[in-house]
């Protein structure tokens, strides 16, 4: 039998999906391989200094890395991939950040490649003296403008340097919830909180725990809040899970609510625990003036800074967090894909990937639900056809994604679920209202008011909304655990992390089948059909399928 994949010079890799060993063989290489096409019949894959650090980082070692290539490889690795691999998986803590007596110390066991990082421009600004060979001192505000400079030099530094303990912050878990249902964290929740922590010592403190949406996330941040018993500041990416921080702090622990602050475009407080939204620490007056609540990072003695959706996180936020180094960092993302390659600043700022669970094996365990992808393709009007063929690029994207047939073959598929709670994603606003208006369903823009966001999103759990229409505003930190079928009419160009946002929605456990159902449609022959499949690269790579129908297959099965 041949094997599934072929290791290629350029530190590609091609993995053959019809293959008897596709599916262990997958599992093997994505931990250290980012996913970069996936055809019908192969797909490919590349080995990247930031895949192989983010593997160094989560303990995944070389040898394991070299095993698993070689078991599937149906030729001889080239020697220039071995090379690659042991060379970029040794950076990983080849340069190290520790702290003695006071001060921040940068250090390397090879006194060749120390001379040479400390001599270039881009580091020696942020150095206050040479000590030795292999051991300067920094300037002790600088320590993340170092990781970030180093980083872009291809060497990733382990930080040892240690964080400040915080403000005291009681808080515990509770062994049972309002209802009486028994509360205890599931293990793979507690072996994330344990990765980042890591005894409390230098080696834990900062990383990204990637979950897939509906595995419980906010517990994690919780879990960690628990451990280390210290004020927190939480940042989210909008007031409504703002909302639902506090209502899991209030269920699942025994803190008071006079202890939780709310700091959004609403309120401002500061409190032990202060959960905070990126809207409102990117405010500012005029473009060139400061950000006028940048100060809440410093207003307390925090012991902890959650990140959630860190995938997302403002440039600005980042360059905040360049000068809170001492602090613990949790970043929390179903998907550590940026679209604006600011994955380095993640890995160099808040922390590596410390721990990462695949999405196939939480659904075999009932953990999330078991999601049927569906990509739907209709064809333009002879009238779209020709003002589509004329149009410039961006034009064509937006008249593909409003296909006005769309909106017949959303009323068939909400038509087929009759007894289901259906979520209907879309990006352009106009569509949306024209959906809305036509089926008389509820509509949430970011213009809708939080207050009108919580009313909806409340009657849809309640069940009295059975269909709600949502723009994106909702890809993200929204809980909606009944949402069982999803349906998006449009997206944000090729956005891999957006369409794992939005599977998300409706991979909460269901009860009975436990079953979720996601439907994309597309318009055929444009470049929206182009997109799609960018967009599916990310879910492709966890093990999800998509399968495909034509007008005239979907006619027949709807």
């Amino acid at each position: 039998m041949s094997k599934p994949i072929i290791v290629q010079s350029d530190n590609t890799i091609l993995l053959e999906v019809n293959n008897p060993e596709f599916e262990s063989a997958r599992d093997s290489i994505s931990p250290f391989a980012e996913l970069e096409k996936s055809p019908e019949h192969i797909h490919t894959y590349r080995v990247t200094p930031l895949s192989l650090w983010n593997a160094a980082a989560s303990g995944l070692k070389t040898e394991t890395i070299l095993e698993a290539l070689k078991k599937y490889s149906r030729y001889d690795i080239p020697e220039t991939v071995l090379v690659t691999i042991g060379e970029q998986m040794k950076r990983y803590g080849l340069i190290k950040l520790k702290k003695k007596d006071g001060e921040l110390l940068l250090t390397s066991s090879d006194a060749l490649i120390f001379t040479e990082i400390v001599r270039e421009k881009r580091i020696a600004t942020y150095i206050d003296c040479i000590i030795d060979d292999t051991t300067a001192r920094i300037k002790g505000s600088l320590r993340g403008h170092i990781k970030q400079a180093l980083i872009k030099l291809g060497f990733p530094v382990e930080d040892l340097a240690g964080y400040e303990e915080g403000d005291p912050c009681p808080i515990s878990l509770k062994r049972e919830l309002l209802n009486n249902v028994p509360f205890v964290i599931r293990d793979y929740q507690t072996s994330a909180v344990n990765a980042f922590h890591r005894g409390g010592g230098p080696e834990g403190g900062s990383g990204v725990i990637v979950l897939p949406c509906g595995a419980g996330k906010t517990i994690v941040g919780i879990g960690v809040m628990a451990l280390l018993q210290s004020a927190t500041l939480v940042l989210v990416t909008n007031t409504v899970a703002l909302r639902q921080w506090k209502e899991e702090l209030l269920n699942k622990t025994d803190v008071s609510p006079d202890i939780i602050g709310e700091y959004s475009g609403e309120r401002k407080e500061i409190k032990p625990i202060t959960i905070a939204t990126y809207n409102i620490l990117t405010y500012r007056k005029k473009k060139n003036e400061d950000f006028v609540h940048f100060n809440l990072f410093t207003s307390k003695n925090w012991g902890l800074i959650i990140y959630d959706e860190v995938h997302l996180l403002p440039a600005p936020v980042f360059r905040m967090t360049s000068e809170i180094q001492s602090k613990r960092r949790l970043g929390l993302t179903a998907t550590l894909i940026r679209e604006d390659g600011l994955e380095t600043d993640v890995f160099s700022l808040i922390g590596p990937k410390k721990y990462d669970m695949p999405w196939k094996i939480l659904e075999k365990a009932n953990w999330i639900a078991e999601a049927l992808c569906t990509e739907i393709r209709i064809e333009l009007s002879e009238q779209l056809r020709f003002q589509y063929s004329v149009a410039r690029d961006r034009e064509k994207f937006r008249i593909a994604s409003e296909n006005e047939k769309k909106i017949d073959v959303v009323s068939r598929i909400i038509a087929y679920y009759p007894d289901s709670s259906i979520l209907v994603i879309g990006q352009y606003i106009s569509q949306l209202e024209a959906i809305a208006q036509r089926f008389n369903f509820p509509l949430i823009t970011g213009s809708t008011p939080v207050s009108e966001r919580e009313l909806l999103y409340s009657a849809f759990k309640k069940g009295e909304i059975k269909t709600l229409i949502v723009s994106k505003v909702a890809n993200f930190s929204i809980d909606l655990p009944d949402a069982n079928v999803a349906i998006q009419v449009s997206g944000t160009f090729g956005s891999r992390q957006e369409e794992a946002q939005r599977l998300g929605r409706i991979l909460r456990p269901k009860k009975g089948e436990n079953r979720a159902y996601f439907y994309t449609i597309i318009t055929s022959s444009t470049v929206e059909e182009k997109f799609a499949h960018n967009r599916q690269l990310f879910l492709t790579e966890q093990g999800y399928s998509y399968i495909i129908l034509n007008e005239e297959m979907f006619n027949t099965r709807f």
